[in-house]
């Protein structure tokens, strides 16, 4: 298995009422790609970080194997979310990919 784990910070223009509905919309958007993007095994997104977190909203996704997350990364159904929810909302990402050892 392949895990795919996400740091974003929103926009700081984004009022409060703002940060909270694109969270939300951020949160529903990715989690709803679970069962229409294959080999995509399982997707957690965090929007309530603790006082001490410098980021704003963790995607935290689990891929069969890597060629599975490549073909995340162009799928319609996830380019649609991330255009439409993430990327017009975000002033920095962090990606780190790595390999589930059992």
């Amino acid at each position: 298995m392949v895990k795919h784990i996400i740091l974003w910070q929103l926009k700081d223009e984004l009022s409060g009422e703002e940060e909270l509905k694109v969270k939300k919309e951020i949160k529903e958007g990715l989690e709803s790609l679970v069962g229409k993007i294959p080999g995509l095994i399982d997707v957690k997104v965090q929007t309530e970080g603790l006082s001490t977190s410098n980021a704003d909203v963790m995607l935290d996704s689990t891929f069969e194997n890597e060629d599975a997350l490549k073909k995340y990364a162009i799928h319609p159904d996830h380019v649609y979310v991330a255009d439409k929810n993430v990327r017009p909302y975000t002033k920095s990402r962090v990606c780190m990919d790595y390999e589930v050892k059992e």
